[in-house]
């Protein structure tokens, strides 16, 4: 048997779905505990007390027999109506009501009311006033007549006492526990925020707490985030290290080949240009990630000055109006490297490029599209690999890189917490380039 329409309607927190658990038990109990004790006890016990009354009231209607007149009636009554604790008198056929007088949510004036009509024939309708006092109206051939009872008698005192005071302790429990619960949850919430800060580059103070099982996995973070810190600080370094190494023998090859004959020395000096910019791509892939601080900022002011640059480095590149505005947490160093890694492929391999900034309740959009050749759709995901050339597909005409580009902008991207995505243009035609970040 399949739950998983079920899925739809649980609620998505680990907050709510705790406090489900524990709320909906408690409810059931209650409601098991109020069904039981109003169908078997409360119930009972109208019937036992109404059917005492029955047969008091029999006693009186049996001395309407032998009376001729009312008040020989109420003579051979009176004895015993003290002892009873009731009232007789008799009505006009107008006095007596049409209908009964018990209330909707009256629930044991109803069993009251209907055990001495099933009893007696002669009941014709039974009134509850709000004095606690019952007022049962029979039919008699000296006429209608009016007995006075009180209700103590017909029905049980206070009958839902019982069952307020099983909602008041399960609601003032279940308000405790959901205190309680709440002081456990609330690690494993700091603890989220703390992971999901450190995957869009923030590094955020964090101490575990709670249970047991929460700071284990507290530590656990904690000891995950440094190893992953000391890879990429390793990373960094290493390739750091070697592009730096490499700049001295470059540095010395160049000074060689300018010795020589220009025609000679040409095709070399490409090479050793080609080399140095390999080197220039592995620093820019080193440090493109973590580079400066997190600032929260407006996108589209920070790209409307990078497309400005680029405007005025003569690249043919728009900027389009935004859609939506707002403030996002991003490292603007780190974003503007990634934008100018974008509009560098998009005008490398295209005519013109443009540029958009797109806001969601969620997330922040920065696209880049261009009017190239594009990427074919199955060879997208290779080329967000570092060191990964298609040039097949990217016109080796205009320029073929050295396979970074788009893997340094994949890399800021997920510092930041977000995606590259890389799609068909719908405007130009070309490749679209999404940078995909949360809010």
């Amino acid at each position: 048997m399949s739950f998983g329409w079920l899925k739809h309607y649980m609620p998505r927190g680990l907050y709510g779905r705790a406090a489900l658990i524990l709320v909906l038990p408690v409810a059931m109990l209650l409601a098991i505990m109020s069904f039981t004790f109003i169908q078997r006890h409360l119930e009972d016990v109208t019937q036992q007390m109404t059917g005492t009354v029955v047969r008091e009231v029999r006693m009186v209607r049996d001395q309407v027999a032998g009376a001729e007149t009312q008040q020989e009636l109420i003579a051979r009554v009176r004895p015993f109506l003290t002892s009873l604790n009731m009232k007789v008198r008799f009505l006009s056929s107008q006095e007596v009501p049409e209908a009964d007088g018990v209330g909707i949510f009256d629930f044991t004036g109803g069993i009251a009311r209907d055990t001495l009509k099933f009893s007696l024939a002669e009941v014709e309708a039974v009134e509850f006033l709000p004095d606690k006092t019952a007022l049962v109206y029979l039919d008699s051939d000296l006429g209608p007549i009016e007995l006075t009872i009180n209700r103590r008698r017909l029905t049980p005192t206070a009958p839902h006492q019982l069952i307020v005071t099983m909602v008041f302790c399960g609601i003032l429990m279940t308000a405790i526990a959901s205190l309680y619960m709440r002081n456990q949850l609330r690690p494993i919430t700091r603890l989220a925020r703390a992971a999901k800060a450190f995957g869009r580059g923030q590094n955020v103070a964090y101490h575990p707490g709670g249970a047991t099982e929460v700071r284990e996995a507290g530590n656990a973070f904690i000891d995950m985030r440094a190893r992953i810190e000391r890879q990429i600080e390793q990373r960094t370094m290493m390739l750091s290290g070697v592009s730096h190494d490499l700049r001295t023998p470059l540095t010395r090859l160049k000074l060689g080949l300018s010795m020589l004959d220009e025609r000679d020395a040409e095709p070399l000096l490409e090479d050793v240009n080609e080399m140095q910019r390999l080197v220039d791509s592995f620093l820019d892939f080193s440090r493109g990630a973590s580079e400066g601080e997190v600032e929260k900022l407006d996108p589209q002011s920070l790209a409307a000055r990078i497309v400005e640059d680029a405007q005025r480095a003569g690249k043919p590149v728009t900027l389009l109006p935004p859609e939506g505005e707002g403030r996002v947490k991003l490292r603007p160093d780190s974003i503007r490297r990634a934008l100018q890694n974008l509009i560098d492929n998009a005008v490398r391999y295209g005519d013109r490029a443009e540029v958009s900034v797109a806001f969601t309740p969620k997330s922040l959009r920065l696209r880049v599209e261009d009017d190239g050749p594009g990427i074919p759709p199955d060879q997208r995901g290779e080329a967000l690999k570092p060191f990964a050339r298609l040039d097949p597909s990217r016109n080796q005409n205009k320029g073929t890189g050295v396979g970074l580009g788009l893997a340094i902008v994949a890399d800021i991207a997920r510092a930041h917490g977000g995606t590259l995505r890389l799609g068909e243009s719908a405007r130009l035609g070309g490749l679209c380039a999404d940078i995909v970040i949360g809010r």
